[in-house]
């Protein structure tokens, strides 16, 4: 795995890091202050949550103003989607090969 793949991997593995990300997912472009009425933590938290989905390629901000707009990047998803799919081709090989040997023995 690449270290953008661990960076993406790293970055959903922390709960609220997923909460913002999905919040950003279903609630559209947000600022901090809306994400942090929903993520129930302190603003500077959240900035530091986002800056690490940012680094990841999870989320992009457009500043406007003296704001920070946060939307999310879903074609960041695209390794993870690589990953569960060859993860998935592995045990179902797996799986075929173990029902393959029980019907051996039972015979």
């Amino acid at each position: 795995m690449t270290n953008s793949h661990d960076a993406l991997f790293r970055a959903l593995a922390d709960p609220t890091r997923r909460a913002i990300f999905e919040q950003l997912c279903s609630g559209g472009e947000q600022t901090v202050g809306g994400l942090t009425g929903h993520a129930q933590i302190s603003q500077p938290a959240v900035s530091k949550h986002l800056a690490v989905l940012k680094q990841a390629g999870l989320v992009q901000d457009r500043h406007q103003g003296r704001q920070t707009h946060y939307s999310a990047q879903l074609h960041a998803l695209a390794p993870l989607l690589d990953w569960t799919n060859q993860m998935t081709r592995f045990w179902e090989g797996r799986f075929d090969d173990l029902d393959d040997l029980l019907k051996r023995m039972d015979q």
